[in-house]
């Protein structure tokens, strides 16, 4: 597949940051580890491999703005233009030597997203879309997964943790979800669920309260691989809002009435009772 020259930029900025990631990925125990916030780590390799973006970046595109984890928002000279990345989503588990991370990189024109690229240095496996292009594995075309009934689903989402996340409300869905999927699954990178429904590995992803770089290149990923993405109550996804629910048409559907049967209860202050289980077909 022949990249255009902004993909090439991208793709090089996060091959070249995931190669300093699976450096110091092999050096895990010997990394020097800050507290940031409860239960959410940064460490030199997270610095140093958002380094290595930004400079990337930077030289490629100067006018340029950034909006990136550690940095925060960078303005840039172009108002039209803005890289939102992520240099190491998976942080915690790749300080527990964890091999799921990835370096994600979108970016914003006038608002959408228009370009991404996820890398997970460990698999080798580098996600790209452009707007209008489809989406890719390592140059192979892939599509989101064609099942059609939730009960033969397996999904992706994203707990609360420590500080971090509405448990309570979590605890709904959990118990209605369950009992209407194949399975659930908490890779604990955001990018890469959304990465792994693109290419058709999980069926739907959902999970709130999310910063705009977990989501912004993954989205793409998803759409242009032909799911669909919304907010978990099914209004318009918005990228700075930090909550999705996705998946191809008819799972999406079902993943959303879901969700609503499970706030409803969770509004009610109800019991949460699980899904009824199909009957067999």
């Amino acid at each position: 597949m022949a990249r255009s020259a902004l993909m090439n930029v991208m793709t090089q900025a996060a091959t070249k940051a995931g190669r300093s990631l699976t450096r110091d990925f092999g050096e895990v125990q010997n990394l020097q580890v800050s507290m940031k916030g409860p239960a959410d780590f940064v460490s030199n390799a997270d610095r140093k491999a958002e380094e290595i973006v930004y400079q990337e970046l930077a030289r490629s595109r100067p006018e340029w703005g950034f909006l990136m984890e550690e940095r925060g928002a960078v303005e840039g000279r172009d108002p039209q233009h803005r890289w939102i990345v992520d240099p190491l989503d998976g942080t915690t588990n790749f300080l527990h030597g964890i091999p799921i991370f990835a370096v994600s990189i979108a970016l914003e024109r006038d608002g959408q997203i228009v370009a991404a690229v996820i890398f997970n240095p460990v698999q080798d496996e580098l996600y790209t879309a452009e707007r209008g292009g489809g989406a890719f594995l390592n140059d192979r075309r892939i599509r989101v997964a064609a099942r059609t009934k939730l009960h033969e689903a397996v999904l992706a989402t994203g707990m609360p943790f420590l500080g971090h996340g509405d448990q309570a409300r979590f605890l709904f869905e959990m118990r209605r979800i369950t009992g209407e999927t194949a399975g659930i699954r908490r890779m604990g990178a955001a990018s890469l669920d959304l990465a792994y429904t693109a290419a058709g590995r999980f069926d739907g992803f959902w999970e709130r309260e999310l910063q705009p770089w977990d989501i912004a290149a993954g989205s793409l990923l998803v759409r242009e691989a032909g799911g669909f993405t919304t907010a978990t109550d099914g209004s318009r996804f918005e990228f700075l809002q930090g909550d999705i629910a996705c998946g191809n048409e008819l799972i999406h559907r079902a993943l959303l009435a879901e969700l609503k049967h499970a706030d409803n209860a969770f509004r009610a202050g109800r019991q949460p009772a699980p899904a009824p289980v199909p009957e067999a077909s």
